[in-house]
């Protein structure tokens, strides 16, 4: 299983950044996907979930502005950042996971594989 995500940067807030995660080595319909994240002196945080099945979860504090989605064809999942803020910056890492269940999702321990992760900087 390998993870490689993309498409982090700089930009203001209110802004849009578009994340990727590109995967290969296991059959993508077949897992759950996540992001996460990571702010300096934090602990990794769950942002969004697409299980197997096509069904999402957020964490409060994106509901509504970032969408996650998953392209089974092109073996890469997508994390649509809209209307950022200056809170949102950190570093994004993605994740994997066959059998997750649905309470296991938010926490980072359950999540069996990662990629390294890209870097989200919002200005003010």
């Amino acid at each position: 299983v390998q993870l490689q995500a993309s498409g982090g940067g700089l930009v203001r807030a209110g802004g849009s950044l578009t994340l990727s995660c590109a995967t290969s080595g296991f059959t993508l319909s077949r897992y759950s996907m996540s992001w996460f994240r990571q702010a300096p002196g934090k602990e990794r945080e769950f942002v969004a979930a697409i299980r197997w099945t096509g069904t999402t979860h957020y964490v409060d504090s994106v509901k509504g502005r970032f969408t996650i989605s998953r392209d089974n064809a092109k073996n890469t999942v997508y994390l649509q950042m809209n209307n950022l803020k200056v809170e949102d910056t950190a570093v994004y890492y993605c994740a994997a996971d066959r059998g997750i269940i649905l309470s296991s999702i938010p926490f980072p321990h359950e999540w069996h594989h990662w990629g390294q992760g890209t870097l989200v900087t919002v200005s003010s």
